[in-house]
């Protein structure tokens, strides 16, 4: 399948990559040119512009970070909404549901159909191939690019209604950013009670208490103080945002949301929006005087 793609950042390069090695023809572009070079190495076809991708395939795919990005490579100025060629606009990217519905209806005007895929699985799962891939669209269009979705995961179709996936795909992110912030609050509240963060680990694994944060999160980039899991801590606060407006939106209860989302605003002041979403244990941590780790470090000074 001829598939254009536009945004190779940590998330959209790899999945070009697996695109390309599973034998599709890739028309790529970035307004960085270091990641497409990298992808022309590979055999992918290089654009000059989002318009350009579209000019030039049936089928375009993004993955960019924000709905003002999302909003732009799709209907702006050289945007995909002026190709001479496309016919279904596949964004991959996490925009929420208000951002998706606008896109659906301006693409529609000129017979652009808009699929939306938010993804979920993180670096690793877009390097393995096995991202969840969550669909709304029209079913039939659903079926022309399934083969390509099933390259990089598993796809769930959720409906037809323009930007149910979205919805799906903020739900699950609240969750994700929920039980990582409520693990790292108890794991320092152990530790600073003299546990070894370690050895609750693996209770909490062992138990009731275990979560996607203590199964993996934990032991792969906070217990090492790696802090490399791969997913920012400033997408991850877009990510509760959208959410909370969404909630707001609907009139439905939100207070733990709003709670979880104070935490993660405090992550991205003190640890900056570019850091990994793992260092949203750092400001817990300074609150409580200690420092988790596999030997429970102590800061420099901290006597208790």
């Amino acid at each position: 399948m001829r598939i254009g793609f536009i945004g190779l950042g940590n998330m959209g390069f790899p999945m070009a990559v697996r695109l390309v090695r599973d034998d599709h023809e890739v028309v790529a572009f970035d307004t960085r040119g270091a990641a497409l070079e990298r992808l022309v190495a590979l055999g992918v076809r290089a654009a000059s512009s989002a318009k350009d991708v579209a000019d030039r395939t049936e089928t375009v795919m993004t993955s960019l970070p924000s709905p003002a990005a999302s909003l732009e490579v799709a209907t702006g100025a050289d945007g995909v909404i002026e190709g001479s060629r496309v016919e279904r606009y596949v964004d991959l990217s996490t925009v929420g549901s208000q951002a998706a519905t606008r896109i659906h209806g301006l693409l529609a005007q000129r017979n652009i159909v808009a699929i939306d895929s938010p993804v979920s699985g993180g670096v690793r799962g877009a390097q393995n191939g096995s991202l969840a891939l969550m669909v709304s669209g029209p079913r039939d269009e659903f079926a022309v690019i399934r083969t390509a979705l099933e390259t990089l995961g598993r796809p769930f179709y959720v409906g037809d209604t323009p930007g149910s996936a979205q919805t799906m795909k903020l739900a699950n992110n609240m969750l994700a950013a929920n039980v990582l912030a409520a693990t790292a609050e108890v794991i320092v509240m152990g530790v600073k009670a003299g546990l070894d963060a370690e050895a609750m680990i693996e209770v909490l694994n062992a138990g009731s208490g275990g979560t996607s944060a203590s199964r993996d999160k934990f032991p792969r980039a906070i217990l090492p103080r790696t802090f490399d899991y791969g997913f920012a801590t400033g997408l991850m606060v877009k990510d509760v945002r959208l959410y909370l407006d969404e909630a707001h939106a609907l009139g439905v209860p939100a207070q733990i949301a709003e709670t979880i989302g104070r935490l993660w605003e405090a992550a991205a002041r003190y640890e900056g929006p570019d850091s990994d979403f793992t260092t949203v244990i750092k400001p817990l941590e300074r609150a409580a005087g200690v420092i988790v780790g596999q030997t429970n470090l102590r800061p420099p000074g901290q006597l208790f």
